[in-house]
């Protein structure tokens, strides 16, 4: 199934190519789908070996594996319950992957992931702040903080006065995984405004909506006093995407992720 991601409305979210039943393929034959499909992320769906999990999951970029990230959790989830996957709990999804257990809820006409705790954090160095303003090709006065924010990807975060400062930045090369993020005016919905850099051949890819990243930022940013306990965040208006992700912080601190996802491609792939 081919589904789309954190869109406001189809096609224009995060696309996700998930491999439904991958018993039986190798290393080799999952990143050949994967560089093959030339998606951000393919993922593969494997009986779980937890007993706590519904399911077991593989996350491939054209390139490599990773750990987690956000937009294949949701999507995956999506197709597996779509497909007939009947989970242990009514209410919760139970996605088995390489950075352990996560949870996925129901969440009216959404579903949400609660976010990995972060692999690393704190404040960012000031020779790596640096050479991020100089590829992003904005002024140091203008980055009022910036912190890893990682979750398994590699994020750091920079944060700029505005949503429109946010929206103004037209990078160079980067060599980092840069999320840039910036408030919109107070009471607007949405509340923030996300960017998410990466490098590639290219120098430099803009990726449409990032759930790893929202994570992490939501962790900091409601962490710190600087974003309400709920949000709603946009990601991927620069490029002509629009992206929502919503945002919830429970009582007992878990940080839940989540946003829609609609079916665009079904079929079989063969091998």
């Amino acid at each position: 199934m081919q589904v789309d991601v954190f869109g406001r409305r189809p096609y224009a979210g995060n696309p996700l190519a998930v491999v439904l039943d991958a018993e039986g393929l190798g290393d080799a034959e999952m990143q050949r789908v994967a560089q093959w499909t030339n998606l951000s992320e393919t993922t593969f769906v494997l009986p779980p070996a937890d007993p706590e999990a519904d399911y077991r999951v593989r996350i491939f970029t054209p390139s490599r594996e990773l750990p987690f990230a956000g937009h294949p959790t949701l999507g995956t989830a999506f197709a597996w319950l779509t497909s007939g996957g009947e989970p242990r709990k009514s209410d919760l999804v139970v996605q088995e992957c390489a950075a352990g257990l996560i949870p996925v809820r129901r969440d009216a006409d959404r579903l949400a992931f609660a976010a990995p705790p972060l692999m690393r954090e704190g404040p960012v160095e000031e020779s790596v702040v640096a050479e991020i303003v100089a590829s992003l090709g904005v002024e140091r006065a203008a980055v009022v903080d910036a912190q890893w924010a990682d979750n398994g990807p590699g994020w750091v975060a920079v944060l700029l006065g505005t949503a429109d400062e946010v929206l103004a930045v037209r990078p160079g090369p980067v060599t980092y995984k840069i999320g840039v993020v910036g408030p919109h005016p107070a009471g607007a919905s949405p509340a923030w405004e996300v960017r998410a850099f990466v490098p590639s051949a290219g120098g430099t890819t803009e990726d449409p909506v990032t759930g790893s990243l929202n994570a992490s930022v939501a962790q900091w940013l409601i962490g710190t006093g600087r974003a309400e306990p709920s949000y709603v965040a946009a990601q991927g208006t620069a490029i002509g995407r629009e992206g929502r992700i919503h945002i919830h912080r429970d009582p007992d601190g878990t940080i839940w992720v989540g946003g829609q996802t609609t079916p665009q491609i079904t079929g079989q792939i063969d091998l």
